[in-house]
């Protein structure tokens, strides 16, 4: 089995990539904070946070039920027991990045800081780079024509 066929990544890059854009976004904010709007529509904004909080939640959670229902691993630098394609994955090939990407926006709206929602663009972007492309190789060579037929039905983010 070749390399790319038994996992997509020697490296979980996710997880570095956005604890990385959170630590960046508040150390940018501390030493060089952007301007946020005022009332009342920063008050909206941050009504709108936590609404997509809820809906991140509810992402996150039927993506990670429907990976342990199927028995295959969450981890990024795994291999793919079983290609997946129900729950959030029916919307999404990759709800759990677009989970992370939103959870960045929402700490934007809620907490004001305009660097969370320019860094969420970066680490969407590495993401997409290092990892997304990888594990699509690695779904390419491990489930044929039926992850094809997948990704052909189901975009890649949204």
């Amino acid at each position: 089995m070749t390399d790319i066929a038994s996992r997509p990544s020697r490296f979980p890059w996710p997880p570095i990539i956005y604890l990385a854009a959170v630590a960046i976004s508040i150390g940018l904010w501390i030493l060089y904070p952007l301007p946020w709007f005022g009332s009342p529509l920063s008050d909206i904004l941050f009504a709108v946070g936590w609404i997509m909080v809820i809906g991140v939640v509810a992402i996150d959670v039927s993506a990670m039920r429907t990976l342990s229902r199927a028995g295959t691993t969450i981890r990024p630098d795994k291999g793919s027991d079983h290609l997946v394609t129900t729950g959030a994955f029916s919307v999404s090939r990759n709800p759990i990045y677009l989970a992370n990407t939103l959870t960045m926006v929402a700490v934007a709206l809620i907490a004001g800081i305009v660097w969370f929602m320019l860094l969420a663009v970066i680490a969407a972007f590495l993401t997409q780079k290092l990892a997304i492309e990888g594990e699509e190789k690695h779904l390419q060579t491990r489930f044929g024509k039926k992850y094809l037929d997948y990704r052909k039905r189901v975009r890649r983010w949204i």
